[in-house]
């Protein structure tokens, strides 16, 4: 398993986590596309917000490895604004290589895009 080294691994001031320590010995948690409601709770939103502009900071548009990241939390951007790289692509796995939509991601997310968003 790949560790994205400088990638936060929570939101910071929260419990939102960003990473895991090591593999699941009981096997992979897949990446399913989850829906965003209009109702979700506002600190959901935030550390999606926050997410984004981590996955942004250290990636940009070039392709990338799962890795260490949280399947939860990749889940909820998966399919709109993170797309499947690979062909095919593998849910369940560590090295799957996935890539941000820029133009979804900023149009979802524009704070995340903003250069003072780390300041």
């Amino acid at each position: 398993m790949i560790k994205h080294r400088g990638f936060p691994s929570r939101m910071p001031s929260s419990d939102f986590h960003f990473t895991i320590r090591r593999a699941n010995p009981k096997g992979v948690t897949p990446i399913v596309r989850r829906e965003r409601y209009a109702d979700r709770r506002p600190p959901d939103r935030k550390a999606d917000l926050f997410f984004m502009a981590a996955l942004w900071r250290q990636f940009g548009t070039e392709p990338f490895a799962r890795g260490n990241l949280d399947a939860g939390r990749l889940s909820w951007l998966f399919g709109r604004e993170v797309k499947p790289w690979d062909d095919p692509f593998d849910p369940a796995a560590y090295d799957a290589m996935m890539v941000i939509d820029e133009a979804a991601a900023r149009a979802a997310f524009p704070d995340a895009f903003d250069p003072d968003f780390w300041a």
